[in-house]
């Protein structure tokens, strides 16, 4: 029988489940065995698998999450891993390996893809910031889970009379931080993109108090950057991919406004709640059209392509180029947040 493999790498989000079950169904239907990589590219690695029938992908859509578990391993970091990759898939006897994953999982599938496995990838991530697909699934949840959270926080804020800062995720790109304080009717959005300017910042606040506003919400993505200096970073370790664990800027923030201005400022970090739990319906829906194209692809032998949304269509786009530069934030989406929310 065919063997085809899927590995979920990096962190986890919304919707990989529906990725896994598209596959393996679709992969059934064709005559293949699926065989499922524990722990993203550590599992092939350690050849740590099992595999995957209509049992074990039921009743998964709705979680969040994955089944295979994930990790940021990097195979091209430590020394001999990458050939452990590369034997593990003969010893398994892969056709093709499936890859879901955001920037550096899919950047090393490019690598692998270019050595010569085969390989498909699809795009996994909150930040929303891989190139050449409009929209990556985890996305969507995590833009409606900001959103609630800032449309809770409004009426405590509203209450206390407080300026209340409300930091979410957003290494490179803004995108989250960008809808969400849209949707949410934020009075301050800060990203990564545009250097943050503390007196205008300011400004903005206190001429919302001088209108009779009491209170304020700021939106600011973790890896946003004041003008004069770097990212709030928890520590200076670098992961295996060579990011250091942001977070904090929320507080560094806080703690200027209220030094400035006097407004009484509180804070809140979404962190991980932004990519956990229930999958909403888009992201159900987009991770399932991934799988089955992905699944698609394979069978054409279609490799070192990963699946994109483009317009309404799934579509094959080549790895080399989803990974060859991160997708930032449309600066025509922020000059709009800027003109209507402050």
């Amino acid at each position: 029988m065919k063997r085809v493999g899927i590995l979920t790498g990096g962190g986890d989000c919304p919707g990989l489940n529906s990725v896994i079950r598209a596959v393996v169904r679709y992969a059934i239907k064709e005559g293949y065995q699926v065989i499922g990589i524990k722990n993203g590219w550590k599992g092939l690695i350690e050849n740590d698998t099992v595999v995957l029938d209509l049992t074990a992908v039921s009743g998964i859509l709705p979680k969040g999450g994955t089944i295979l578990g994930t990790s940021r391993t990097n195979p091209y970091k430590k020394e001999g891993s990458k050939e452990k990759v590369k034997e593990n898939f003969k010893k398994i006897g892969l056709e093709a390996l499936i890859v879901v994953g955001g920037e550096d999982t899919l950047g090393v599938a490019d690598k692998l893809h270019k050595e010569g496995l085969n390989i498909v990838g699809a795009p996994k991530t909150i930040d929303n910031d891989l190139s050449c697909t409009d929209v990556t699934f985890g996305f969507d949840t995590a833009i409606n889970i900001a959103t609630e959270a800032i449309d809770r926080i409004h009426t405590t804020a509203e209450s206390h009379h407080r300026i209340m800062v409300v930091e979410v995720m957003g290494r490179h790109a803004g995108w989250i931080a960008t809808e969400a304080g849209i949707a949410g009717g934020a009075d301050v959005i800060l990203i990564p993109e545009v250097a943050i300017d503390m007196d205008e910042v300011c400004e903005v606040l206190k001429k919302r108090h001088s209108r009779g506003k009491s209170f304020s919400i700021v939106v600011v993505a973790e890896g946003a950057k004041f003008k004069e200096g770097d990212v709030v970073k928890q520590e200076e370790k670098l992961d295996a991919f060579g990011h250091v664990r942001l977070g904090g800027i929320g507080h560094v923030l806080g703690e200027e406004i209220e030094k400035r201005t006097g407004y009484e400022t509180r804070v809140t970090v979404l962190g991980h709640i932004q990519r956990g739990g229930t999958p909403t319906a888009f992201d159900r829906v987009l991770g399932t059209r991934f799988g089955i194209k992905a699944m698609e692809l394979v069978l054409k032998k279609d490799y070192g392509k990963m699946t994109a949304l483009v317009g309404n269509k799934v579509q094959g786009v080549p790895l080399e180029k989803a990974v060859a530069k991160l997708k930032t934030v449309d600066m025509e989406l922020y000059d709009i947040a800027k003109m209507f929310f402050g």
